[in-house]
């Protein structure tokens, strides 16, 4: 299957096309509703300091959800084109409207937030008693107390609101924008930034390099660009955690994660013991291929080979059989996906670059993925699936009932990221089996090692932003740096633009460690399904599992954690967990140098 011929995700079941008659009377009722539902919170005094009734709880919780319901469906339909064509202006005239209907939303949620969170524990419990809503909801009513403790006044929350699009929303907007038009030159030829990375997995070092140092070139014309707005980003998140009296950047990060500083300490500290390992498969890769060090375009080098060609329709074929080893519901799962279009597969200019998964309507989802020919591209699209299973077990909940914390968004993700690398490993021998213990620590080495250089590259931007604007070059040493750090002396040749490549930065604020929690977490819980396997105890570990999935927005990680028996803030957990990782890394080993 060429490039061409690789699906696109289905959007006509929403709407026929962006144009559809239905889609404008949509977003006019849409701001109708937005209204309306002020009108409601007005009318039952939903604000800071205001009698808590269970009629107005009901009210305001019933009319939030569906305004959410209505405006989740129209707002995954443009995105779907957004994101997979920016050039596309009737698709971001449509994002822009969207985006002014919907901003009244954030200082609603403020008030609501605000008012629930003046409750003391006698008025929760009576509450309970009286309000259907207030019971279903009653992870967001206790976790209302902690979210109103930093809120500012509910004029300046209003104010931070609707300001967001033309700050720090703006920024993150033209940053996509500018990033997913980027081309650099590479022999003679013009290419997207997406082409030059997706040739950092090239057998042959030589068009690594050129590559490399093309995409390099590349993110620096527009460094100008890309330095505003981390420094428009930062500065706005900086500014409103200081005022709603958060004691440092990442405080903000724990509440939205569901997680305590001792978890975040415990997991991190293993991380930190765990860069030496780390660092013994990037030397033992750097020798397989010649080298005593590596190079940055060295970290994706294939390493073996694999008699499979993993083209987009053997990675849809492997992907199901392997799911329905584990269960025929995962296996029927990824078959529906697949003959429902819900997958936009093939890289194309204007297309953005990476891979992401949204809800679409009830429990249907959508995938964007840029395939290529890898056992890695197999594994990103079972992670991707595993988001929509998520999905799927959250579909018979409401909107607040399914916000979810990124700490526990990666649980299915990874889940299924393992099933398709475990499967691919049991069999292979060789330089197969080299092949996926280079995908499996390849990636691994992303989301710990990687991931933790981003996390101390972000804390630093933040202490330094404090006092003042950073320039590029300023954000090239910092960079560079957070690599050194973790990388190591296995590294020779580090990215300094590694801050414009990725979109996180520009989005919330240490997005990063929750795919380090989720990784750790994923494989914690995998080794509890094969122990339950080894037992003829797998139904009921699936049984767990999917109810697991469905309780991510209304439990805490350590209390869903608690359930499978791990305590998060035991260094063991963590430990465990990496110590899966370290038994690959001597494996890597052995196989390199047999």
């Amino acid at each position: 299957m060429t490039t061409t011929e690789m699906p696109r995700w289905r959007t006509d079941d929403l709407y026929a096309s962006l144009n559809d008659p239905q889609l404008d009377r949509d977003l006019s009722d849409l701001t109708s509703d937005v209204q309306a539902l002020e009108t409601l919170f007005d009318t039952h005094g939903v604000r800071a300091g205001s009698p808590v009734t269970p009629t107005g709880v009901d009210a305001a919780l019933g009319e939030l959800n569906a305004v959410l319901t209505r405006l989740g469906r129209v707002r995954a339909f443009v995105y779907a084109f957004v994101t997979t064509d920016s050039r596309d202006e009737a698709a971001q005239t449509r994002m822009a409207a969207l985006t002014t209907l919907s901003l009244p939303l954030g200082p609603l949620s403020a008030r609501l937030t605000a008012w629930l969170g003046g409750l003391d524990d006698a008025a929760v419990s009576d509450l309970l008693e009286h309000s259907a809503e207030a019971r279903a909801h009653e992870h967001r009513l206790r976790r209302a107390a902690q979210l109103a403790r930093h809120q500012m006044t509910p004029p300046e929350e209003d104010l931070a609101a609707r300001l967001h699009p033309a700050s720090g929303g703006g920024w993150n907007k033209l940053q996509g924008n500018v990033s997913s038009t980027l081309q650099g030159e590479y022999r003679g030829q013009r290419l997207p930034v997406t082409a030059l990375r997706a040739l950092a997995s090239d057998p042959d070092a030589g068009v690594r390099q050129d590559a490399y140092q093309a995409e390099v070139a590349a993110w620096k014309t527009q460094e100008t660009v890309f330095a505003a707005c981390m420094n428009g980003v930062k500065g706005e998140e900086g500014t409103l955690s200081a005022r709603r009296g958060f004691t440092d950047p990442v405080a903000p990060s724990l509440i939205s994660n569901g997680i305590d500083r001792e978890t975040l300490d415990a997991m991190q500290a293993a991380v930190v013991r765990s860069l030496p390992d780390f660092r013994r498969y990037f030397r033992a890769k750097a020798r397989h291929l010649g080298k005593t060090q590596l190079d940055w375009w060295d970290l994706f080098a294939p390493v073996g080979n694999s008699d499979t060609h993993w083209d987009y329709a053997a990675g849809e074929a492997f992907v199901e059989r392997q799911f329905r080893a584990y269960s025929p519901a995962l296996g029927d799962f990824a078959a529906r996906a697949f003959g429902e279009c819900w997958i936009d597969a093939g890289p194309r200019d204007g297309k953005r670059s990476g891979a992401f998964c949204m809800k679409w309507q009830g429990a249907d989802s959508r995938i964007l993925m840029n395939h290529d020919p890898s056992l890695d591209s197999v594994s990103t699209l079972a992670h991707e699936l595993g988001h929509a299973y998520h999905n799927l077990q959250l579909g018979g909940l409401r909107p607040l009932q399914q916000e979810t914390p990124m700490t526990l968004a990666e649980t299915a993700s990874i889940f299924c990221e393992t099933i398709i690398q475990n499967a691919a490993l049991a069999t292979a021998q060789g330089d197969e089996r080299l092949y996926v213990l280079e995908t499996q620590l390849m990636g691994h080495a992303q989301v710990v090692v990687d991931i933790h250089s981003r996390f101390l590259f972000e804390q630093a931007v933040f202490e330094r932003r404090a006092g003042g604007d950073l320039n590029p070059s300023d954000l090239n040493t910092l960079m560079v740096q957070a690599q050194r750090d973790t990388y190591g002396d296995a590294l020779n040749t580090p990215h300094p633009y590694m801050w414009a490549v990725k979109p996180h930065y520009y989005g919330r604020s240490f997005y990063n460690y929750p795919y380090t929690f989720g990784l750790l977490f994923g494989l914690g819980l995998y080794a509890q399904y094969e122990q339950a396997r080894a037992q003829g105890q797998e139904a009921n570990f699936q049984a767990r599992y999917d109810a697991l999935l469905a309780a991510t927005g209304q439990a805490t990680p350590l209390a869903l954690a608690a359930r499978f028996g791990i305590d998060l803030h035991a260094p063991d957990f963590w430990e465990g967990s990496l110590n899966v990782i370290r038994r690959q890394i001597d494996a890597y080993e052995a196989t390199t140098q047999a």
